[in-house]
């Protein structure tokens, strides 16, 4: 007990932690986060030893994610809404989107390197021997952004919530949505409907999943269909009509429209026409939307947006570069925060957590 107790009060405590990493993930800095934190709670901390615990604790968050040891306190039963037909339904919608962040190159840390050398060549002796020496670095990017999946399930009130990120490629992304499936306990919502923007990757990971539906998001099918209208000289007219018929009257009517609309067309015209058609041949069964205005569903994935945003705010900016675990990381804690009861479920047993 001794031992215990020593250890703990020689670490930093769960309260200056959680202040950091708020503070952290708020301001547009560490540096600004620090100085937050030193006005508001009178606790003065490094710039370097206040972003070591920022992105420390986001790996903390991630690690106790991918050993299941943050269990929720909601689950997909328990998601409950009304149906237009007066009967009530428990119902889940699962999305995933890719986000790209800016990381820090191989070619820019040796620049840098290469600055720090010199400036230390520079120095007299004395001085030089003041300095620490230079310690090894993490290896750099291969190129500026790099893609970061992030995963969003959610109940038709937006009263719940679960949030996760991974910087692993589409494999891990199919890990992390079985994971995170069975955290909410999918199988138990009568109703599970999956929307994505249309990325082929993004589908066949979420047909993995129990789900009744994978449907496209409409405003990101209708842009496609905007983008070939003006490609082609359509008339506004056209457009609006179009995507009334797509958006009310099914797939079959829709398809036969653009097809009236590409056999005028020449040249670069049915080119782009062409485009489209195919576009929407390949996602045929992801459209229904006529069918999900008489259960009620959505069909927009904007709560699946928002959260691209949202975990992105603090890694994107002007002049920003990350390692990539630590963008993920910092993610992490935004993703944690963003999800229904767990930010606080996660502090009120953080001294378990390994950092």
């Amino acid at each position: 007990m001794d031992r215990l107790v020593d250890e703990t009060e020689s670490s930093v405590s769960v309260g200056v932690r959680q202040l950091c990493c708020l503070e952290g993930g708020n301001a547009r800095s560490f540096e600004r986060g620090r100085e937050n934190l030193k006005c508001l709670a009178h606790i003065d901390c490094g710039r370097e030893l206040f972003r070591q615990i920022v992105e420390s604790e986001g790996r903390a968050v991630l690690n106790v994610s991918a050993q299941e040891q943050l269990e929720l306190d909601w689950s997909a039963s328990q998601c409950r809404t009304q149906s237009p037909d007066g009967q009530e339904v428990s119902r889940m919608y699962v999305s995933a989107d890719g986000v790209l962040v800016p990381t820090i190159t191989q070619a820019e840390k040796d620049r840098r390197r290469t600055t720090v050398r010199r400036k230390r060549r520079a120095m007299k002796p004395g001085q030089r021997r003041s300095l620490r020496r230079l310690s090894r670095v993490k290896t750099g990017s291969d190129q500026r952004y790099k893609q970061v999946y992030v995963t969003c399930f959610y109940d038709q009130s937006h009263d719940h919530r679960l949030v996760g990120v991974t910087r692993q490629k589409v494999a891990g992304l199919g890990r992390l949505l079985k994971r995170e499936a069975a955290r909410v306990r999918l199988r138990g919502a009568d109703e599970r409907i999956g929307i994505v923007d249309g990325a082929v990757c993004l589908k066949a990971n979420l047909d993995a999943l129990p789900l009744e539906w994978v449907l496209l998001d409409f405003y990101h099918n209708s842009e496609h269909v905007g983008q070939a209208a003006l490609n082609t000289g359509a008339s506004r007219q056209w457009l609006d009509q179009t995507l009334h018929v797509l958006r009310h009257e099914g797939y079959e009517p829709f398809f036969q429209r653009l097809l009236d609309w590409r056999a005028p067309l020449r040249g670069i015209k049915r080119k782009a026409a062409d485009g489209l058609i195919q576009y929407v041949a390949a996602r045929r069964e992801m459209i229904r939307y006529e069918q999900c205005d008489a259960r009620g569903l959505d069909v927009g994935s904007g709560p699946m947006e928002s959260m691209c945003g949202a975990t992105t705010d603090r890694i994107k900016g002007h002049g920003r570069r990350w390692d990539l675990d630590n963008a993920q990381a910092m993610m992490a804690l935004e993703a944690l925060y963003q999800s229904t009861g767990l930010w606080d479920r996660y502090w009120s047993n953080a001294f378990a957590h390994k950092n």
